[in-house]
C-alpha cells in the first residue's frame, strides 16, 4: 500500500511539472516554451516584452539579422530596418567564417568571433558547432591566452559578472543583477594562474567566457543557464598594475581571511540564488587556492575543478586508449612527470585510482609506480598534495637524469614551461622503449614541453605523442602521423551535460573516472592506426552526450542523481537535451 502511495504521488508531481513546463528537457525550466518547440514550430522572442524593432535587432539571443522572414519582418516592425534580401543561417554561416578566415592573425579572428557572439548568439554557435576543429583554438586555447593578456585592450562589451572587493557583502545582490534567473552552471576565476601566463587578474575573464561557449558549443547545453564569474581581489602583476588599459582592481593581491570571506560569500550566494543543483566550476585558481577550495566546498556545494580533475579525466582516456599499442596494462607502465601542479597532481591521483582499483593493489603501492619532478619542491617545503609522491631516490638534478635513472615507459609534461622536453631527453626514452608515450600538456602553444614535429623527429616516429595544444600532422621517413590533443573540451561539456540532466547533488571523484572510460571507449583501431588516442573533435557533440549518459548513470549508481525516475536510455536523453543554434520562426 506504500509502495503504490509513493507510485501515485510520483505520478501527480510529473503531471503537475509538465502541466506547468517545469519537465522540459531533462528537467530543466522553460518558462516561454522555446526549448519544448522543435525547430519548425514558432516561438516568441521574449524579454520583459515581446521585442521588436530595433531592440530586436540588438538582442543577440534573438536577432537573425537578413535571415528575418517577411512575415517576421512585418509582425516585429523591422520593414526598413534591414536591407531587403532574404539570407538564409546558412548563407549568413558562410559569409562570416569567409570573413573569419580573411584574417591572418587569431587574435584578430577571436575578436572577430566574440563581436559576432554580442550581435547574433545562434550565428556564433552554429558557426563554432558546424566548424569545430577549425575555430576551437580561435575561441579557446591557444588564441584564449593573448586574449586575455590583451583584454583590457580589445575589451569591448562585458559578458558575465565582475565580482571585486568592492562588493562585499553585496555579492547576493551582484547575482541579482544577471538577468538570466535559471542559472545551471558557473564558470569561475580569480585569474591568478591563467593557462601558463601567471596572473592577469581580471583579464583571466576570458578564459569562464571560452569555457561557457564549449559547453553549449561542444556539450549542448543551453547559452541562457550559462554564467562567467571573475573575483577580483587584485593581481601581482606589475605590468598589469601601470597599463592604463587595465580594467580590474588597481591593487596586489588580496590573501588571507579578506579573500577567503569573499569567495564564501560567493559560494553561499550562488547557492542562495540558484539552488543546490547549481554546478561550480573552479578554472585557474592557483595551487595553494585551488586544492583548498575543492575540499572545502566539495561536500556543500556541486563543484569540481577543470584544472585538476578535468586535466586528469582527459590524460587518463588517453593512457587508456593507448593500451592496445602499449600492450599491456597501467600497471605495467612506469609514469614520469615534469611538473607538480594542479594537473600534474591531479593526473598522477587519477592513474594511481585506476591501477589501484583495476590491478587490485593498495593505492599507496599504485602511487610508487609515479615520479613527479619539480624543480620548486624540496621535502620541508612540499605542499600536502605532493607528499603522496615523494619517493625515496637518489637525487636527479636535470629531467635527463631522471629519466635515465627511471626508466619511464610515460613522460607527461605539465610544467607550464616550453621545451623542457630536449631532444636528449625524447632521444633516451625512445632508447629503452618500443612505443614511448609522450604528453607535452602545458597550454598555450609556446609553453608546450615539445611540439608533435620534435617528439616524432627525435624518438623517429617511434612514440605515442598528444599534446595540450593543437599540432598538425608530421611526416617522418614518409609515413605522417597525427597528434591527439589531450584537451579538456573532451570532459568537462560532457560532465556537466551530465550534471543536469541528471539533477547531481554533489560531484563525487568515479564520475571522472567514468568520463574519462567512456572517453577511452570512442577511440577506434582505425584511430589508433593513424597515432590518434582521442577520437576526432569533428564527433565531440556526440562524444559528450556519451560522456554525459555514463556520468549520469554514475550519479545514479551513487545515489547522487535527483532527477527521478531514471531515464531508461540515458544517451537518448543527453542527445534530446542538447540545445541546437537553428533559427526558430518567431510568431
Amino acid at each position: 500500500m506504500e509502495s503504490q502511495l509513493r507510485d501515485l504521488r510520483r505520478e501527480l508531481n510529473l503531471l503537475a511539472e509538465k502541466d506547468s513546463g517545469l519537465a522540459v528537457r531533462g528537467g530543466v525550466r522553460d518558462v516561454f516554451g522555446e526549448d519544448s518547440a522543435t525547430e519548425d514550430q514558432p516561438t516568441t522572442p521574449w524579454t520583459r516584452a515581446v521585442a521588436s524593432g530595433v531592440e530586436l535587432l540588438r538582442d543577440p539571443r534573438y536577432n537573425k539579422g537578413t535571415a528575418f522572414t517577411e512575415v517576421e519582418r512585418d509582425n516585429h516592425y523591422l520593414r526598413g530596418l534591414l536591407p531587403p534580401a532574404y539570407i538564409s543561417q546558412d548563407l549568413q554561416e558562410k559569409r562570416v567564417l569567409a570573413n573569419i578566415r580573411s584574417y591572418e592573425d587569431p587574435l584578430q579572428k577571436y575578436i572577430a568571433m566574440m563581436d559576432l557572439s554580442e550581435r547574433n548568439e545562434r550565428l556564433f554557435f552554429k558557426l563554432l558547432i558546424d566548424n569545430v576543429e577549425e575555430l576551437l583554438p580561435v575561441v579557446y586555447t591557444p588564441t584564449v591566452g593573448e586574449a586575455c593578456q590583451k583584454y583590457g585592450s580589445i575589451f569591448r562589451r562585458p559578458h558575465g559578472l565582475y565580482i571585486s572587493l568592492k562588493e562585499r557583502g553585496k555579492v547576493l545582490d551582484v547575482l541579482k543583477n544577471w538577468p538570466e534567473k535559471n542559472v545551471q552552471i558557473i564558470v569561475v576565476t580569480d585569474g591568478e594562474r591563467i593557462l601558463g601566463l601567471g596572473d592577469l587578474g581580471l583579464q583571466g575573464m576570458g578564459i569562464p567566457i571560452g569555457k561557457l561557449a564549449l559547453y553549449v558549443a561542444l556539450g549542448g547545453l543551453r547559452p541562457s543557464l550559462c554564467l562567467p564569474v571573475s573575483i577580483d581581489v587584485g593581481t601581482n602583476n606589475q605590468k598589469l598594475l601601470d597599463d592604463p588599459y587595465y580594467i580590474g582592481l588597481r591593487q596586489k593581491r588580496t590573501t588571507g581571511e579578506e579573500y577567503d570571506a569573499l569567495i564564501h560569500e560567493f559560494m553561499l550566494a550562488a547557492k542562495q540564488e540558484y539552488g543546490e543543483k547549481v554546478l561550480i566550476q573552479f578554472e585557474d585558481f592557483a595551487n595553494h587556492n585551488a586544492f583548498k577550495l575543492l575540499a572545502k566546498y566539495g561536500r556543500t556545494h556541486l563543484v569540481f575543478n577543470d584544472d585538476i580533475q578535468g586535466t586528469a579525466a582527459v590524460a587518463l582516456a588517453g593512457l587508456v586508449a593507448s593500451l592496445p599499442l602499449t600492450g599491456g596494462t597501467l600497471a605495467d607502465h612506469r609514469f614520469l612527470f615534469l611538473g607538480a601542479g594542479e594537473a600534474g597532481t591531479g593526473i598522477a591521483e587519477i592513474i594511481a585510482t585506476e591501477i589501484s582499483r583495476k590491478a587490485n593493489i593498495p593505492l599507496e603501492e599504485a602511487r610508487r609506480k609515479i615520479w613527479l619532478v619539480d624543480s620548486k619542491s624540496r621535502w620541508d617545503s612540499l605542499q600536502h598534495f605532493k607528499r603522496d609522491y615523494a619517493h625515496e631516490h637518489e637525487e636527479c638534478k636535470t629531467l635527463l637524469s631522471a629519466v635515465q635513472a627511471l626508466k619511464p615507459t610515460v613522460l607527461i609534461g605539465t610544467s607550464g614551461q616550453g621545451s623542457t622536453f630536449t631532444k636528449d631527453v625524447i632521444e633516451t626514452i625512445s632508447s629503452f622503449n618500443e612505443k614511448p608515450l609522450i604528453f607535452a600538456l602545458s597550454n598555450p602553444t609556446s609553453q608546450s614541453e615539445c611540439t608533435a614535429d620534435q617528439a616524432y623527429t627525435w624518438c623517429k616516429g617511434k612514440c605515442i605523442f598528444a599534446s595540450g595544444s593543437p599540432f598538425g600532422p608530421v611526416t617522418v621517413d614518409g609515413k605522417t602521423y597525427y597528434s591527439g590533443q589531450a584537451n579538456n573540451a573532451y570532459i568537462f561539456p560532457g560532465m556537466g551535460l551530465g550534471c543536469i540532466i541528471a539533477g547531481v547533488i554533489r560531484i563525487h571523484d568515479d564520475m571522472f573516472l567514468k568520463a574519462a572510460e567512456a572517453l577511452a571507449s570512442l577511440v577506434t583501431k582505425e584511430h589508433l592506426d593513424k597515432g590518434l588516442v582521442y577520437p576526432p573533435f569533428q564527433n565531440i557533440r556526440k562524444i559528450s552526450a556519451h560522456i554525459g549518459a555514463a556520468v549520469a548513470a554514475k550519479a545514479y549508481e551513487l545515489g547522487l542523481a535527483t532527477r527521478l525516475p531514471r531515464p531508461d536510455d540515458l544517451l537518448a536523453c543527453a542527445e534530446s537535451c542538447q540545445y541546437s543554434p537553428v533559427y526558430r520562426p518567431y510568431r
